[in-house]
């Protein structure tokens, strides 16, 4: 009854899974100001009761002593004072938010909300200012002579306030530059990899097939999707216990990040006791919702770094677009070195019982840099910065990933003219190319590509 009275701002939480639930909480802008104007109010009892029941003015000095009325002056001042400051920080935030959007990714948004630093100067704007409110509306009709507590408090606060300006300011500024803004995109999808998927996936997967009990296919069950919307989370532990206490394999048709139709085939279930089996019971562990998250979906955050580049591009800021190449060439490292790319998930005993869609390499390539090199088009050093990203991948990257790597660099470069190309824009592009042919044994196929842009080349080799 309680839940339903809820408005559904609040009531969208409580629809949510607990790990979903934290991670949304996290990523409002009132989540941090919320404990900080609990804490505030905790400072005010404090206060009040240090100076009006404690009375400590007659344990202190003469000096750190202030009168009443002049104790409310000063309080009623810093409330102006203080509001101005929250006003100041708040208008700068929305500017700030505004230029990612036009300029970079609405997807950043969040990302600037949900970073510490400006949660807590939020927090510390938001909860100074209730101090000194509730402050003030105890100390106004106060027939105490002597404040020690408040007028002290009520000026390291406005000091701290100050100072938070001008931190969050910098802090701002700082954040907008191009470098820190897809560092810290990459940052976020390396410890998503690192806490979430490498828990989550790398622990139970396998690269041996194993019995995926295919005899016992005519019992199959498939099980369609209750509800449209986004894949956000699956509960693989959960998934994996309960298929092994049913003695099933679960295929899934779909990963994390699709979109999903009501009706669409989701699951299919085998084993030897399926007709005993609930198939709600199994979509009961992926959470679908309306937007995309970023907890197990690697691939968004890859998309944003693109997105990046390709606003860059639409805006001429070539040097963004190659920053950000930079960027995910790094997470393509930190992708083939703590990720399998096996669709196969096991027990605790080695059985296999979960088989995912299959997402090679190339995948994960195709979805950073095949996006950009698609909006690119005919902006030949831009071309030239995948190519060179894709050597640098292959010098620090297994063997076995150097044929993906090559492929796509050889498609990469199949759509431009050698008619319209400059000639310098041709000799960098090829050097590059070069180097990949090298790291990657393709050098006797660099040669085709050679004579493409200068036919009468290697005629006498």
């Amino acid at each position: 009854m309680l839940k339903k009275m809820l408005p559904l701002s609040i009531k969208k939480y409580m629809l949510m899974s607990k790990r979903q639930r934290m991670r949304e909480i996290r990523l409002t802008i009132w989540y941090m100001p919320f404990f900080y104007i609990c804490f505030s109010i905790l400072l005010v009892a404090l206060t009040l009761y240090l100076d009006l029941y404690a009375d400590i003015s007659q344990y202190t000095f003469n000096f750190l002593s202030m009168d009443a009325s002049v104790t409310r002056m000063l309080v009623s001042t810093l409330i102006g004072a203080i509001l101005t400051l929250s006003a100041f920080t708040l208008n700068s935030l929305l500017v700030v938010l505004t230029m990612f959007s036009g300029q970079f990714s609405p997807r950043m948004l969040l990302d600037f909300i949900s970073d510490k630093q400006t949660q807590h100067a939020l927090g510390i704007f938001n909860g100074s200012f209730v101090y000194v409110l509730l402050l003030f509306l105890f100390i106004g009709n106060s027939k105490e002579e002597l404040f020690v507590a408040a007028p002290i408090m009520t000026i390291g606060l406005a000091f701290l306030t100050s100072v938070t300006f001008i931190f969050f300011i910098n802090h701002a500024s700082t954040w907008m530059q191009v470098h820190n803004i897809t560092y810290n995109m990459k940052q976020v999808s390396e410890v998503m990899i690192n806490q979430t998927l490498k828990h989550d996936l790398e622990a139970h997967r396998t690269s041996n097939t194993g019995d995926m009990m295919e005899h016992h296919k005519e019992n199959i069950i498939h099980v369609k999707s209750r509800e449209s919307g986004y894949i956000q989370l699956i509960d693989f532990h959960g998934m994996i216990e309960s298929a092994k206490d049913d003695q099933l394999v679960i295929q899934l048709h779909y990963k994390v990040g699709d979109y999903v139709l009501a009706g669409n085939e989701l699951v299919s279930i085998w084993g030897p006791n399926t007709e005993d089996i609930s198939p709600d019971h199994y979509l009961n562990f992926i959470e679908m919702g309306h937007k995309e998250t970023e907890i197990q979906d690697l691939q968004m955050g890859i998309h944003k770094l693109a997105e990046v580049a390709i606003k860059s591009l639409g805006n001429d800021d070539p040097k963004t677009a190659s920053n950000t190449i930079d960027q995910l060439a790094d997470l393509m490292i930190t992708v083939e070195e703590h990720l399998s790319f096996t669709p196969y998930l096991i027990d605790r005993e080695g059985s296999i019982r979960i088989i995912l869609q299959t997402e090679a390499f190339h995948y994960y390539l195709y979805r950073g840099f095949g996006y950009i090199r698609h909006y690119a088009k005919d902006n030949h050093l831009i071309i030239t910065d995948i190519v060179r990203a894709l050597a640098l991948i292959a010098e620090s990257i297994d063997p076995s990933k150097h044929k993906a790597l090559w492929e796509f660099a050889c498609n990469t470069i199949d759509h431009i003219e050698k008619e319209v190309i400059y000639e310098l824009d041709k000799t960098f592009l090829l050097q590059e190319v070069h180097k990949l042919a090298r790291l990657t044994q393709e050098l006797d196929e660099y040669k085709k590509i050679e004579r493409k842009f200068y036919p009468s080349a290697n005629e006498n080799v």
